[in-house]
């Protein structure tokens, strides 16, 4: 009689195969599963798919968190902004401003993105 663990073990191991191959060629990490250098390359491609009045909410959709944040309120409106790691300062292994796209919302809406935008940010003035 022949034993039919061989056939189990195999089977086993197929279905393993099967497992690894579908979660290889389906997952795909969130923008906040990356590492700094693929995080990077995703946040510099998914910059060119902004418009500007895009919802907040969207945006954070399509980049994930953002590597810090401010907000305050300027002349009855609320003024917030998003900054995401575009390119690379220097190895010392934190994320700093400097290496950071901002984006500007006003009212929860995209007006500005790009290395000008935290200018215009910190030029509102505060209350209203």
């Amino acid at each position: 009689m022949k034993s039919k663990v061989p056939v189990i073990i195999g089977s086993i191991f197929a279905a393993y195969l099967a497992f690894v191959a579908v979660v290889v060629l389906v997952y795909e990490p969130t923008p906040d599963d990356m590492d700094w250098e693929d995080r990077q390359a995703y946040n510099n491609a998914k910059l060119t798919e902004l418009s500007i009045g895009q919802p907040i909410e969207q945006i954070r959709t399509l980049m994930g968190k953002a590597d810090f944040s401010e907000a305050k309120s300027s002349n009855q409106d609320t003024l917030q902004v998003l900054f995401y790691r575009t390119h690379h300062s220097k190895s010392d292994g934190e994320t700093t401003r400097d290496e950071c796209t901002p984006l500007l919302f006003k009212n929860n809406k995209l007006i500005a993105w790009g290395q000008d935008t935290y200018q215009q940010y910190l030029d509102s003035p505060i209350g209203g």
